[in-house]
């Protein structure tokens, strides 16, 4: 009798525990409402300021495609004279990964402060072995959120940012991730399609204060001086925030940059995600866009071309509704298509890491840049056309008559959809 009590007690102080944990952790998730007439190149000020940063102008910005991008990324961390400060999600041991890994050794040799950060999650393939040469060398290796005791109220909490920033002069950031699929240029089903960006110019400081923030949780060390926040002056002219801020109290400032762009659409929305799982409000916020005379367009792959097809069953789950609303949805079949991408009336973008599912919206610690250039929103969407040419489009009609499995699958992996 008192051992069947005492287990009922300690379930019960469990569960509580449970429910305190996932009360702390939450955001608060508010229904986002907007109701603006300007067009959003206009707004960049307005953008930045509800996503808690600044719009500066002065900036260049250089497109990088597929495997060709990791080319021009170590040849740029080689050239690197004081700092080299390299985040990512995703690292498996790999050609790609050592290559990487040689290349940050290298600087650390030359007397080049080397700083690593890690999600222990998604890099725990990176190898023993890579890890431990680059901290001999002089690199200091860090993983975000370690499973321990002292970060269970934060497991769930991943870094999924892709960012490099080197003398505090020269940024890179997108999705491509260290694994061997994103080499090559995306010819087949081995090789992932992915599209970075290389950033000169005054945005650079909000990119190194993005990399500060978890470095900073992480380890306690705080970098300051001309070697890491060196005076930047205008390379370009091109006008960009850096949203990355995670309130406590508030949505998280991605997903309020994505949710407003929606809203402020005049003519079109094109968007290239991977992980494409939108939550009923944004759902509604399309159909509302498309009401308004908005072309919305999506771009993802199936689940054939995915490298998790449970994802694609979870957003097939609001397909039904997102085409009677009039958006137009692509799944792209022969390959992973990973670049994570909206454009709004020619004329803005979003380009980073973020996915759009609630994963990356409300949980992750991701990064996106808001760029109001029409020159860029144009190579952005010529590379939508490219690889729309060979997509399928969905067909509200065979679609609602899928089979009774598929049907199934995509309503047991929504579910999961916060999980994946």
């Amino acid at each position: 009798m008192w051992g069947s009590f005492w287990g009922g007690m300690l379930l019960a102080l469990v569960i509580v525990q449970l429910l305190v944990i996932w009360s702390i952790r939450r955001h608060r998730d508010p229904t986002l409402k907007i109701e603006c007439d300007s067009p959003i190149e206009k707004l960049m000020p307005s953008l930045s300021g509800l996503t808690l940063g600044t719009a500066v102008g002065g900036n260049r910005v250089e497109v990088h495609e597929n495997g060709a991008f990791f080319d021009v990324l170590i040849e740029r961390i080689r050239a690197a004279r004081h700092s080299v400060h390299f985040e990512t999600f995703l690292w498996k041991d790999g050609q790609l990964g050592r290559r990487v890994a040689d290349a940050l050794i290298d600087r650390a040799q030359a007397g080049v402060r080397v700083r690593v950060m890690l999600d222990a999650q998604g890099s725990k393939g990176a190898g023993k072995d890579v890890v431990e040469r680059m901290r001999a060398a002089g690199c200091r290796v860090t993983f975000f959120h370690k499973r321990a005791l002292r970060n269970i109220g934060v497991l769930n909490d991943r870094d999924h940012r892709k960012l490099v920033v080197l003398d505090g002069r020269e940024a890179f950031t997108g999705g491509h991730c260290v694994v061997d699929e994103w080499l090559g240029n995306a010819e087949d089903h081995r090789h992932v399609a992915d599209v970075s960006v290389e950033l000169h110019g005054p945005i650079v400081h909000s990119l190194q204060g993005a990399f500060s923030e978890n470095w900073a949780g992480e380890t306690g060390e705080l970098f300051i001086g001309e070697h890491v926040f060196p005076t930047l002056e205008p390379a370009g002219d091109v006008l960009i925030h850096a949203v990355y801020a995670k309130p406590e109290n508030s949505a998280p400032a991605v997903k309020i940059l994505h949710h407003t762009a929606i809203c402020l659409a005049r003519k079109r929305i094109w968007i290239q995600n991977p992980y494409f799982i939108p939550e009923p409000d944004a759902i509604d916020a399309f159909g509302e866009a498309v009401k308004r005379g908005v072309d919305v367009r999506v771009l993802m792959p199936s689940t054939s071309g995915s490298d998790n097809p449970m994802v694609q069953h979870a957003g097939h789950r609001n397909f039904e509704k997102l085409l009677k609303c009039g958006v137009r949805l692509f799944e792209y079949p022969y390959t992973l298509l990973h670049q994570k991408i909206m454009t709004v009336d020619g004329a803005w973008c979003a380009l980073g890491s973020s996915n759009f599912d609630d994963r990356s919206f409300e949980i992750n610690d991701e990064i996106s840049l808001s760029i109001a250039d029409a020159a860029l929103a144009a190579r952005l969407d010529s590379i939508f056309e490219r690889y729309v040419q060979r997509a399928k489009e969905i067909d509200l009609d065979s679609w609602t008559r899928r089979g009774w499995w598929h049907k199934a699958k995509d309503n047991a992996f929504y579910l999961l959809n916060e999980l994946l």
